[in-house]
C-alpha cells in the first residue's frame, strides 16, 4: 500500500486512561480471585433458594431473607460488573489485539458460569404476592431500600419463564454476545480511502465536517465504498441479533420488538409511539425547514448528504480546539450550573479516567461506563478538535458525573432507566453550547448556530428515523431474512423522510446503516436520545425561570439514580410528561433555534 497512512493521532495531549483501578493486567492474580470470591458470594445468595417463598407466612423473616439475597446479590453483580468493565475497556481500545478480545470473550463465558445459578431470585420473588412483599418490607423496614428495585423484577413477572428457560438464555448470553463482537471487530478494522489518506471510521466519520467539500465527498465516497464491503456480513449480523430477540421476545410474550425495551425503561410503548410520531410530523418545520436555508446560505440549490454537518463557508475554517481548551470550556459550563458539578468533572480530568486519543483499532464512538456503584466511571472518545468533540465531551462527562451522583445508592438502584439515563449528558451538551456561543466572535455565531441545530437534529431528528428504521426492519425479520439490498431500501426511506428534499441521499449511502453500533449492542435504544433531548429542553426552560432553585432539584434527580420513574422525578420541577404538549417544548425550542438562524442569514 504505497499511499500515505493517516498517522495515529494528530491530538497526542489527548489522554490515555489507565485501567489499574481496576485490575494491573490480565493476568495478575487479582482477576482470579475476585472470580473466587464472586463464587464464594454466589454460594453464599444461593443458599437462600426458596428459603423466600418457605417465609411467605412470616412477614418480617420474609423481610430479612429479602434483605440478605437481594444485598448479597449486589455484591456478587460488583464483583462480577468490574471484571466485565475492565474485559470491556481494554478491548474497546484496540479491537485489533486478539488477546484483549479473546480475554473478553473467554471473562464473559466464565462471569455467566458464576451468575447463571442465580435466576432463582427474581423468579421465587415474582412468586411471592404484592400484600407479602409489601408487608415485608414493612415488618422489616431496612429491606424497604430495596423498593424501586423489587418495582422493577415485579414488572417483569408477566413475561418471566421457567427457571430451566431462564437458565438457558442466560447460559447462551455469551454465544449470542459474539455477534456484537464481530460487528465491532469488523468496524475497527476499516481503512477508509480518502484520496491519498487511509482513515480510521472515526477519523472519516470526522471528516465530514472539514470545511472543504471536495476533502468531505471524498471521506463520504470512502466510506461508501468500504461500507458496501463489509454490508453482507453486516446484514448477517443484523439479521442474527433480530431473529434471536424475536426468538425470546415470543417465549416472553412480547408483542413488539421494542416492548421489552420499554419495559425496562419503565415507559409506555403508547408514550414513546406519540412521541415518534410528534418529531416525524414536525420534520418540515424541523429538518426539512433548516437544511433548505442551510442550502441557500452555502449558494447550492440542493446539498449533498455529506454536506449535512459542513461549515456554513468554506473560506472560514471551523475553530479547532486542543484538549485543554476543550477541557476549560466544559469545566466552566459545568461551573455555571453550580454546586458541586465543576469539582465532580474536575476529578475526572485529574485522574487518568479518560481514554480521548484517537488511534488505529480504537473503536468509534464514545461512552461513559459506570463500571459499578463502589468503583468509579470511565469516559471513551475520539477527540479530534472540532466543536462537536468539545460537546461530546461535556455529553459523556455529563454522564459520568450522574454515575457519581447516583453512586450512593448502590449498583442496583444507581442503574437510570434510558428515559432519563441521557438527561445528564445532553443537559451538560447544552450547558456547553451556551457557553461556546456567548464567548465566540459575532462573526462565529452563526456558524455555531447551525452547529447547534445540526446536533438537535442529529439527537431527535435523526434518532427518530433510527428508531423508525429498525422498527421496520424488525418488523420484515418478523417474516423471514432481510437481504441487504432490502435493508438499505428501508434506510434511504426513512432517512429521506427525514432529511428532506433538500438534501440529497448520493449513492453508497444505502450502507451507512451499517456502522450504527446501537442497533447491533442495544436494539431499540437510539429513541432514548430523542427522548432525552425534549426531556432535557423542558428542563432548560423551567432552569431559565430560577437558576438558583433549579440546581438543588438537578441535583437530586441525578442523585436518586433509578430510584424513580421519569414521571416522578420531573415532579419537583413542575413537569408532565404525559400530558402530550411536554414533547412539544423540546420541538418549539429547536424550531425557535432555526428561525433565528434564518434572521441571520
Amino acid at each position: 500500500m504505497n499511499a500515505h497512512v493517516t498517522p495515529p493521532t494528530a491530538h497526542a495531549d489527548a489522554p490515555l486512561w489507565d485501567l489499574s483501578d481496576l485490575y494491573p493486567s490480565r493476568e495478575d492474580a487479582s482477576v482470579q480471585a475476585d472470580l473466587d470470591r464472586a463464587t464464594e458470594v454466589v454460594g453464599l445468595l444461593n443458599a437462600l433458594e426458596r428459603q423466600l417463598i418457605a417465609a411467605r407466612a412470616d412477614a418480617a423473616t420474609l423481610g430479612q431473607r429479602l434483605d440478605r439475597a437481594i444485598d448479597l446479590y449486589e455484591q456478587a453483580s460488583d464483583l462480577l460488573g468490574a471484571l466485565g468493565a475492565y474485559a470491556f475497556l481494554a478491548a474497546s481500545t484496540d479491537r485489533g489485539d486478539a488477546a484483549a478480545q479473546g480475554f473478553e470473550g473467554t471473562l464473559r463465558e466464565k462471569i455467566t458460569t458464576i451468575v447463571t445459578p442465580t435466576v432463582w431470585v427474581t423468579l421465587e420473588i415474582n412468586q411471592l404476592d404484592e400484600a407479602e412483599i409489601v408487608a415485608a418490607l414493612v415488618d422489616h423496614p431496612a429491606a424497604a431500600r430495596w423498593t424501586p428495585w423489587l418495582r422493577r423484577v415485579r414488572a417483569m413477572k408477566p413475561h418471566e419463564l421457567s427457571q430451566e428457560l431462564e437458565t438457558f438464555l442466560a447460559e447462551r448470553g455469551p454465544i449470542s454476545a459474539q455477534w456484537p463482537r464481530l460487528f465491532d471487530e469488523t468496524l475497527a478494522a476499516v481503512r477508509v480511502q480518502a484520496g491519498k489518506e487511509y482513515l480510521t471510521l472515526a477519523e472519516a466519520l470526522n471528516q465530514l465536517s472539514d470545511a472543504k467539500a471536495a476533502r468531505r465527498k471524498a471521506a463520504a465516497e470512502g466510506l461508501s465504498e468500504a461500507l458496501a464491503a463489509r454490508t453482507q456480513t453486516m446484514a448477517l449480523v443484523m439479521n442474527t441479533v433480530a431473529a434471536d430477540k424475536a426468538l425470546e421476545d415470543r417465549w416472553r410474550g412480547f408483542t413488539r420488538p421494542a416492548d421489552g425495551r420499554h419495559l425496562a425503561n419503565e415507559v409506555d410503548g403508547e408514550a414513546v409511539d406519540a412521541m415518534a410520531d410528534a418529531v416525524a410530523a414536525a420534520y418540515p418545520r424541523l429538518s426539512h425547514r433548516y437544511y433548505a436555508l442551510k442550502a441557500r446560505a452555502m449558494g447550492r440549490a440542493t446539498l449533498d448528504q455529506w454536506d449535512r454537518n459542513a461549515p456554513l463557508d468554506e473560506k472560514i475554517a471551523p475553530r479547532r480546539y486542543g484538549w485543554s481548551q476543550g477541557r476549560d470550556l466544559v469545566l466552566e459550563s459545568f461551573a455555571d450550573l453550580g454546586g458541586d458539578f465543576a469539582d465532580r468533572v474536575q476529578t475526572f480530568f485529574d485522574k487518568p479516567w479518560i481514554d480521548g486519543r484517537a488511534r488505529p483499532g480504537k473503536q468509534s464512538g464514545a461512552y461513559a461506563h459506570p463500571v459499578t456503584a463502589d468503583r468509579h466511571p470511565y469516559v471513551f472518545m475520539n477527540w479530534m478538535g472540532e466543536r462537536r468533540d468539545v460537546l461530546t465531551l461535556a455529553h459523556e462527562l455529563g454522564h459520568g458525573v450522574h454515575q457519581t451522583l447516583a453512586a450512593g445508592q448502590g449498583s442496583l438502584l444507581a442503574d437510570t432507566p434510558l428515559t432519563l439515563a441521557e438527561t445528564a449528558s445532553i443537559f451538560a451538551e447544552g450547558l456547553t453550547f451556551d457557553r461556546l456561543l456567548k464567548t465566540a466572535p459575532v462573526a462565529e455565531q452563526r456558524g455555531l448556530l447551525a452547529g447547534r441545530i445540526e446536533d438537535g437534529l442529529n439527537t431527535v431528528v435523526r434518532q427518530i428515523a433510527f428508531h423508525r428504521f429498525e422498527t421496520r426492519f424488525h418488523d420484515e425479520r418478523a417474516r423471514g431474512e432481510v437481504a441487504v439490498e432490502r435493508i438499505g431500501e428501508i434506510w434511504l426511506e426513512e432517512m429521506g423522510a427525514s432529511l428532506g428534499p433538500s438534501v440529497t441521499l448520493n449513492p453508497g449511502y444505502e450502507h451507512w446503516w451499517s456502522y450504527v453500533s446501537h442497533f447491533v449492542h442495544s436494539p431499540f435504544y437510539v429513541y432514548a436520545y430523542a427522548f432525552g433531548d425534549l426531556l432535557v429542553a423542558a428542563l432548560m426552560e423551567t432552569r431559565a425561570k430560577d437558576t438558583q432553585g433549579f440546581t438543588p432539584l438537578y441535583r437530586d434527580l441525578l442523585a436518586g439514580g433509578g430510584t424513580k420513574g421519569y414521571v416522578e422525578a420531573l415532579k419537583p420541577f413542575g413537569l408532565n410528561p404525559r400530558d402530550p404538549t411536554f414533547w412539544t417544548i423540546g420541538t418549539k425550542r429547536l424550531e425557535g433555534l432555526i428561525d433565528q438562524f434564518e434572521r441571520l442569514a
